[in-house]
């Protein structure tokens, strides 16, 4: 009878408990995207770059501004007196990749995604987009693309990507890389890259 007693002495306990926790909880509606960054690595260097995503109608463009030191290390692996130099030199020049990718991962050079066909599509990618491309500073200078790389992948990788080069542009500047897309049909699309790549 005793340990009847306990028990029931012990339910209204845990109902008590079990209503508290029921509405003690309430649901969120706080979304905090977390920053994305990017890591370069070469040799014994490494820096930290913010990754800006944009998702639009089953694409996510991404862009991440590339650290020039990294890109000439990348180049002149064993002179590292000329890397010094050549990024004084450049210092007022930007290099920033861009990321194109489907939600499903299928060929975005397709035709279905590009109302061109597929040939028309990648010679648009490989000698056109520069033309798509601007950044605006902080001082709302618009500043046009000067040159560009279209990384071929051949298929292999899901995504395409593109390396774009930027001049004139103060060294410790925040940018505003804004993209015209005529080749997906999606508009203005725009990208705050506020920090700077941070050397580790």
């Amino acid at each position: 009878m005793r340990a009847i007693n306990r028990g029931i002495f012990h339910l209204p306990c845990f109902g008590i408990l079990m209503f508290l926790l029921i509405f003690s909880c309430k649901k969120s509606t706080n979304i905090t995207a977390l920053p994305e960054y990017r890591f370069f690595n070469l040799d014994q260097y490494n820096w930290k770059s913010k990754r800006v995503n944009q998702f639009v109608n089953d694409i996510n463009y991404t862009a991440t501004e590339v650290p020039l030191q990294y890109y000439l290390l990348k180049h002149h692996p064993n002179d590292h007196r000329k890397v010094d130099s050549l990024s004084k030199v450049n210092a007022e020049e930007r290099i920033v990749e861009v990321e194109f990718q489907h939600v499903k991962k299928t060929d975005l050079l397709l035709s279905e995604h590009t109302n061109k066909t597929y040939e028309d599509a990648v010679k648009y990618m490989a000698f056109n987009m520069e033309r798509d491309f601007t950044v605006v500073t902080t001082s709302n200078d618009t500043i046009p693309c000067s040159g560009f790389h279209f990384e071929r992948n051949f298929k292999l990788a899901p995504f395409k990507r593109l390396l774009l080069y930027f001049n004139d542009i103060p060294a410790n500047d925040n940018i505003k890389l804004v993209y015209q897309d005529h080749l997906f049909g999606n508009g203005i699309i725009k990208f705050n890259l506020k920090d700077i790549p941070l050397k580790l």
